[in-house]
């Protein structure tokens, strides 16, 4: 009788797993060697401020002081309002190609996300800047006092701030959030949605078994876009006003750590002013790797309670006969 023939030999099933496992590696090192150059170029910024570089809302490089407190609420401010503003209308994208949508509209509706995803951020930085910005400027000029009396919408109206910085995020978000979450939704089985209607549910009821089956993915989702918004350079630069200041407005112009990085430096004139431009891209790198991790954790959590409890069984005792 012969032999059946294994698909892959020993040798050779421990060389495929050593060449695949090397480009995990591979990715490894790189994200160490980049937190790596970050924190080596950064030491004059290190050893002269210390963790006060974090906490420190002063940024003058003509003195010497340098905090880095503005960009990180800068960063977080504008990419936690995008996250708002991009979340429901991603998900609402994906629902309705993915359950909704006609077949003769569906095809062109997802070449349109795409796309959106593949403009380059320049691009909407112009259209932010020339097109974006004066409606803010009209919003915020024909805005009631009630809310301009708020902390919220106080201050001139100029249309470059962080309103126009977060809108300009959530329309690069939606693409890359909603492109996901369809296919996610698309890799739900139909059995979710069939055994839905079997027990009379509505199309709305089948819809939310649906995105409770695949919340996993969608969260995966809305964190990417997250990502994205966080380190956006270009877009942003040109429409929040690049001002190092800390405020609740929307209408104040502020800073964010990518834009600073970009505006100032090729105009560090000194060693310590290179450094601390330095020390900000690796504490966006920080804070992109803590959001990163809190995100996969979340997930994980997720995860753990879709699976199923054990169910024992208890074996019934007979009943006594009665006397």
């Amino acid at each position: 009788m012969a032999r059946a023939r294994l698909p892959f030999r020993l040798g050779g099933d421990v060389s495929f797993r050593v060449f695949t496992g090397s480009f995990a590696l591979l990715l490894i090192a790189i994200v160490g060697a980049i937190g790596f150059e970050l924190w080596r170029n950064s030491q004059l910024s290190i050893y002269k401020f210390g963790f006060g570089f974090w906490v420190t809302r002063i940024w003058d490089p003509v003195s010497g002081d340098f905090g880095a407190l503005p960009f990180i609420w800068g960063t977080l401010y504008s990419a936690i309002l995008a996250l708002l503003l991009s979340t429901p209308v991603a998900l609402g994208i994906a629902i309705f190609l993915s359950e909704m949508a006609p077949g003769w509209a569906r095809q062109p509706l997802v070449f349109l996300t795409e796309l959106l995803a593949a403009i380059p951020s320049i691009v909407y930085g112009v259209w932010a800047a020339f097109v974006l910005a004066p409606w803010v400027r009209a919003l915020q000029v024909h805005m009631p006092s009630a809310l301009k009396a708020t902390p919220f919408f106080s201050g001139p109206p100029l249309g470059y701030g962080m309103l126009s910085a977060a809108l300009i995020l959530s329309v690069m978000v939606i693409p890359y959030s909603a492109s996901v979450a369809r296919e996610v939704l698309k890799a739900v089985p139909l059995a979710q949605r069939e055994a839905a209607y079997a027990l009379g549910a509505t199309r709305w009821e089948a819809i939310r078994a649906a995105l409770f089956f695949a919340r996993t993915g969608i969260v995966g989702a809305v964190m990417l876009g997250f990502g994205r918004a966080l380190g956006e350079t270009m877009a942003v630069t040109m429409v929040i006003g690049n001002s190092p200041k800390i405020s609740w407005s929307l209408n104040a112009p502020q800073y964010t750590m990518a834009a600073v990085i970009a505006n100032e430096f090729t105009e560090a004139a000194d060693d310590l002013y290179l450094n601390a431009l330095v020390e900000i891209g690796l504490v966006l790198f920080a804070i992109t790797l803590i959001i990163n991790v809190c995100s996969r954790l979340l997930i994980l959590s997720m995860t753990r309670s879709r699976r199923p409890k054990a169910v024992v069984a208890v074996p019934v005792l007979p009943e006594p006969e009665a006397a």
